[in-house]
């Protein structure tokens, strides 16, 4: 029987050993309150970190934990500090909220720790995992691991959700690490999001980041389908229902307590995204322009502590006391002060008198994944009263219609919302509250994890992969000293046959294909490696044999043009392969051409076997609609041709079918007997090669996407670098 297994940063408990009993606490945060009724019900396992614990493998904390089914990830105090501090919260965080000047100087900072927990996550999920469950992974904390655990179950059922916001992809682009985390997100089956808008811009930022063809809510990315969609998730509307029935007498009292004030009220985790600072201004805003109000009102602000730790949040918990301090101190009056704050968490209980008690709930975050305080102050609202003002950046404004939506850096604006609220007639106020709880109560936590697991079930059934047998999303930590000393050990032998790709191998990518020119250390290198006895060095590439004979024609290596139509000895002869007609060649070519035409940035590449659509200067956007209108049309002429599509980085290519590397690699590998093979390539073209070599040879993946290469290397850099050991 399949199980789910989730995963998140926290376990659902924390635990900590004092004079030596072990104390189990609630974790708080909205992923833990969302997912701890799943957990509870289905009977699924929960992978996550305990807190600072002794290791959890026996004794009474080992017991503990397995009576709760959670599986305890082991990190270091030290490594919390730059995995969890340092890039999650330092460097994740603010971006994803779209706060770039809150990242560091060193936008690298702690990324070393947080690969590095991140594969210790994917090898207890691995261990975890019996055929048949169901893998279920949480958060910014643990973007890679959708791939580490693909890499090692390359047939397991894998979702990921995100709970906080995506931003725009020209805010995701800043981040040096924007590719690996992508990729790594992407080694899941379906990827949800809190709102469309965070699922369109993480399509976006694929498609200029990884250079695909912009998809919204299915993707294509190195040979497997992906899915995306947005599921906003839900609170328990029964539990706090009922804790709004329960909470009559503390309700009296609080009301009691402010002697007739109206309350206003906002409860947020102390923490820069949630615009306490600019609603406390609003507030004062408020309180200038209406004085006849000054003594009816009284603001309640419970911030939750939150990452201590970190700088930038002691200096905001530092000017949010200044800030109410000089609120109170001008419109104060002796017999009471505007703003209450309390720095504290406090139980469900007391929070649903909170809620109930609150004339106005105030949640204006400068940005929010989702927040769901909105939707606990609606749940508990049970008298079908009071006001919700809510920040038009916050996931829930799409959901909640009948809230006032508020721009929380128009502080005028908030300011006038707040007295609507105020003066809102009773009767409005109800109307408003009852479409609001339906809503609530129609998307509650239970509907969100059913519906996210259901479509992940539906994506897995449809088709997954491409003619790519499985293989690795990314390299082991490993991988980059083994295949040294593998290199290292064909030194001196007899005979060595190296094939290489050049663009995106030898050389990067560049704007135009013409740009990516051999630079002088890149063919002395080349030279060098040749000239070893027993050497013998190919370039396989899609490129024409008058570029490749532009740019490598001085050296004595084979070149093989065009995915091998035609190839050059080491004498410079050059000849052609036999093929099939191309007669389609003109046709398509006009085609791509007038498509061309209509889309900015984009080039054609003609070549004596091909035609090439090149899109990596065009908007996204754009080229989805023209790829889509051009491959329709090319599908009318190339009917019962010997053509084909070909994909590559950023190009859509239109090319003989009967060619491909793989033919080239299998006819030089197997032409002078057996010798030890060396294979580097990029992209999905490459993977002919390495298929097509004998079994044990070297095969080399240059940059990320799943691959049948026995090794990876991060860039053309690291390529380098290796051929430098056997020159």
């Amino acid at each position: 029987m399949s199980r789910l297994i989730i995963a998140s940063n926290r376990l659902p408990v924390t635990l900590r050993v004092e004079r030596g009993e072990v104390k189990v606490t609630p974790s708080t945060g909205g992923l833990a309150a969302a997912l701890r009724t799943t957990h509870e019900h289905s009977g699924c396992e929960w992978v996550g970190w305990a807190g600072e614990v002794p290791k959890a493998d026996g004794g009474p904390i080992g017991e503990i934990l397995a009576e709760r089914r959670l599986r305890a990830v082991p990190i270091s105090s030290a490594e919390m500090d730059r995995y969890y501090d340092g890039f999650s919260n330092g460097v994740l965080w603010p971006l994803l909220h779209y706060l770039v000047d809150r990242l560091p100087l060193d936008a690298e900072k702690g990324f070393g720790a947080y690969r590095t927990v991140n594969q210790r996550f994917a090898d207890v999920l691995v261990a975890a995992y019996q055929p048949g469950d169901v893998i279920w992974v949480h958060d910014y904390h643990l973007m890679l691991v959708p791939a580490l655990v693909r890499r090692q179950l390359p047939e397991a059922k894998i979702g990921f959700f995100l709970h906080v916001p995506f931003p725009a992809a020209d805010i995701f682009r800043v981040l040096p690490q924007r590719e690996e985390l992508l990729l790594g997100v992407l080694g899941a089956d379906l990827v949800g999001f809190h709102t469309q808008s965070y699922q369109h811009n993480f399509a976006d930022a694929v498609a200029q980041v990884l250079g695909t063809p912009l998809s919204l809510d299915r993707l294509r990315v190195l040979g497997r389908s992906i899915s995306l969609g947005a599921y906003p998730v839900g609170v328990d509307f029964a539990a706090h229902d009922q804790l709004g029935h329960q909470a009559e007498d503390d309700v009296s009292a609080i009301r009691a307590g402010t002697h007739g004030k109206r309350l206003l009220l906002g409860v947020d985790r102390l923490d820069y995204t949630k615009g306490i600072k600019r609603r406390l201004l609003s507030f004062d805003r408020f309180l200038e322009r209406e004085p006849t109000l000054r003594e009816k009102v009284h603001f309640v602000q419970l911030a939750v502590p939150s990452r201590e730790k970190v700088d930038a949040y002691t200096e905001l918990r530092r000017g949010v006391n200044e800030l109410v301090g000089r609120i109170n101190g001008h419109h104060g009056t002796i017999t009471g002060a505007p703003v209450q704050l309390l720095y504290r968490s406090v139980p469900p209980a007391q929070l649903a008198a909170l809620y109930r008690a609150a004339d106005v709930m105030v949640v204006t975050p400068v940005r929010d994944g989702m927040n769901l305080v909105a939707k606990e102050y609606v749940a508990t609202r049970i008298d079908d009263d009071g006001v919700l003002v809510l920040s038009e950046f916050a996931g829930a404004s799409t959901e909640l219609a009948e809230a006032l939506t508020v721009n929380p850096y128009d502080l005028n604006g908030v300011a006038s919302t707040l007295k609507q609220a105020l003066t809102m007639p009773r009767a409005e106020r109800a109307a408003r509250m009852r479409a609001l709880r339906q809503r609530v109560k129609e998307g509650d936590v239970d509907g969100w994890a059913t519906t996210f697991l259901g479509d992940l079930d539906r994506a897995v059934e449809s088709p997954r992969s491409s003619s790519l047998p499985a293989g690795r999303l990314l390299a082991e930590e490993n991988d980059t000293a083994s295949l040294a000393d593998e290199i290292d050990s064909l030194r001196g032998a007899e005979s060595l046959l190296i094939l290489l790709d050049y663009d995106g191998s030898l050389v990067p990518f560049a704007m135009l294909p013409e740009l990516a020119t051999p630079d002088a250390p890149l063919l002395d290198l080349l030279r060098r490696v040749v000239d070893v006895r027993g050497v013998e060095l190919h370039v396989i590439s899609g490129r024409s044999r008058q570029s490749l004979t532009a740019f490598l024609g001085d050296l004595p290596i084979g070149l093989h043009a065009e995915h091998g139509a035609f190839s050059r000895e080491a004498d410079g002869t050059w000849s052609a392969r036999s093929a099939s007609s191309r007669d389609w060649l003109p046709l398509a070519t006009a085609v791509v051409e007038e498509v061309a035409r209509r889309t900015l940035g984009a080039h054609v590449e003609v070549k004596e076997t091909s035609v090439a659509f090149h899109y990596r200067r065009s908007d996204p956007t754009t080229v989805s609609v023209r790829l889509s209108e051009l491959r329709a049309r090319l599908a009318d002429v190339l009917q019962g041709s010997a053509a084909c599509l070909l994909d590559g980085h950023a190009v859509l290519e239109v090319r003989d079918g009967s060619l491909n590397k793989g033919v080239v690699a299998r006819m030089l590998a197997s032409g002078s007997g057996p010798r030890p093979v060396v294979v580097a390539g990029d992209d999905h073209t490459d993977e002919d090669m390495f298929r097509a070599v004998p079994d044990g040879s070297v095969t080399i993946r240059v940059g990320p996407g799943l691959t049948t290469a026995r090794y990876r290397v991060g860039s053309p850099k690291a390529l380098r670098s290796l051929l430098e050991r056997l020159a």
